[in-house]
């Protein structure tokens, strides 16, 4: 790793965030579904969908770890693309024949998706305030929250950086992200996994999704955090690893 590689990435991530500031909708439609479907699931369907908060509770409550883990999937595809673009114009090229560290292209790229997704979260918790969420967490279980979807972020974009430098059209890039959001709609997102016939049901309950989820509901209504956040944890940091590693070497190859 080059000695200027925080340097470079600090440079490069403020040349993307840039872009990403001069199209501000970018956020705003990231946001937008997720948020859409928060009204439609607590507004429309609410009423008749059973969970196991008390009847005291707002389902918003119940529904926005899964709205955010949704917004999340749908918001690295644009990392996706931004990659893809950034690959086909030449630039990468243009990068190589500077004194810049390798890796720093990709990473400035992973801590915009960073940004950019935190942003949109942010919008998505306001408009739940809104709508009657409200949470028991502690300071320091929310700091757990924040940590647990950075390293969900983390892990999809790294899955992106694969699709973006991969793909061979814009729709191919930012299409790997269709399967990831609708993972959170086979899982405890919405309805307790219990309510589920058996193949769902086992499915549901041993895909990533499903642990994060129940770990965030916890931590937001200040329940006892079980088992389910090893599990997260450890669906976390293993895509994370694995799609580094493939994400590296696609990366050495397109630039070799």
């Amino acid at each position: 790793m080059s000695r200027y590689f925080f340097k470079d990435t600090t440079v490069l991530l403020g040349r993307s965030m840039r872009h990403i500031f001069r199209s501000v909708d970018t956020i705003i439609t990231t946001a937008i579904t997720p948020i859409a479907l928060m009204l439609l699931f607590v507004y429309v369907f609410g009423g008749a969908i059973k969970t196991s908060i008390s009847s005291d509770e707002n389902y918003v409550d119940y529904l926005l770890p899964g709205i955010m883990l949704i917004a999340i999937a749908s918001g690295i595809a644009y990392t996706a693309v931004r990659l893809f673009t950034d690959l086909k114009s030449g630039i990468f090229e243009r990068f190589q024949s500077m004194p810049i560290a390798r890796s720093a292209v990709l990473w400035a790229h992973v801590l915009t998706s960073l940004v950019a997704n935190a942003l949109s979260l942010a919008i998505i918790v306001l408009v739940a305030l809104l709508m009657g969420f409200r949470t028991a967490a502690s300071p320091l279980a929310w700091l757990a929250v924040i940590g647990i979807l950075a390293l969900f972020t983390l892990a999809l974009t790294w899955l992106a950086v694969i699709a973006g430098l991969s793909a061979k059209s814009v729709d191919g890039a930012s299409g790997f992200s269709y399967p990831l959001i609708f993972l959170p709609f086979i899982s405890s997102a919405f309805v307790p996994t219990d309510t589920m016939p058996a193949p769902v049901r086992v499915f549901a309950e041993n895909q990533p999704v499903t642990s994060i989820v129940t770990t965030i509901q916890d931590l937001f209504a200040g329940r006892p955090v079980g088992g389910s956040i090893w599990i997260a944890l450890a669906w976390c940091l293993g895509i994370l690893v694995i799609a580094y590693i493939f994400a590296t070497v696609v990366y050495r190859r397109k630039i070799s």
